[in-house]
């Protein structure tokens, strides 16, 4: 949340939107919205039946790729991009 602040007062942000999986999180949705109403932004947050994370998109994508007998060699190495 700190960081957040710091972006919205460095960038003159007043318009705040979270979605994803992490929208989903109660606390998360709560220290939004007041700290939102403390800082005068106005913010959006969907309804928490749309909240999903995307654990679906990547499902179906492995198993297109099943279907496709699309796989990789078992040395490859996951990474992750900053």
């Amino acid at each position: 949340m700190h960081k957040l602040c710091l972006a919205a007062k460095d960038l003159n942000i007043k318009t705040i939107t979270i979605g994803g999986g992490v929208s989903a999180n109660s606390v998360m949705r709560k220290v939004v919205t007041e700290t939102g109403k403390k800082l005068g932004w106005t913010t959006f947050i969907p309804p928490f039946e749309y909240t999903t994370d995307n654990a679906a998109m990547i499902a179906i994508a492995g198993y297109f790729k099943y279907l496709n007998k699309d796989f990789c060699d078992l040395n490859v190495v996951p990474f992750a991009k900053n």
